[in-house]
């Protein structure tokens, strides 16, 4: 069984840092990209970043360029977003998600993603 993790959500001020983590489990993601995605209440779902599981190639969304970094660390399965100087717009709950067919320019469409967490909620105070 397949389980993807998020921990590492709360309440922050803005202007201050957050990481959140994505511990997987159940099978191996070598040939994996893992994406992070949010969804803030009455909005959409919508791509953060990706990171092929294998190369740590990654691939972020303009609006997350410069402030939220992922990486991975694969002695520990576990899939990371760092995220700096948060604003109120980034309030969302975050997921985690697995892409079976690896990180390529289509990594943004969370229609590939077919194992996803449950979910962590990131709120940020203006």
């Amino acid at each position: 069984q397949v389980l993807l993790v998020e921990s590492g959500g709360g309440l922050v001020q803005a202007g201050g840092s957050l990481r959140l983590a994505c511990a997987a489990s159940g099978r191996t993601f070598s040939s994996y990209a893992m994406g992070w995605f949010r969804q803030a209440p009455g909005k959409e779902r919508e791509f953060v970043a990706a990171i092929s599981w294998s190369a740590g190639s990654t691939l972020s969304a303009d609006s997350v360029k410069g402030q939220f970094t992922i990486s991975r660390d694969k002695a520990k399965n576990t899939v990371y977003l760092q995220m700096n100087s948060l604003k109120a717009e980034d309030t969302a709950v975050y997921y985690c998600a697995a892409d079976p067919r690896g990180l390529d320019g289509s990594s943004g469409d969370y229609r590939r993603y077919i194992y996803w967490g449950q979910g962590t909620q990131v709120t940020v105070s203006s």
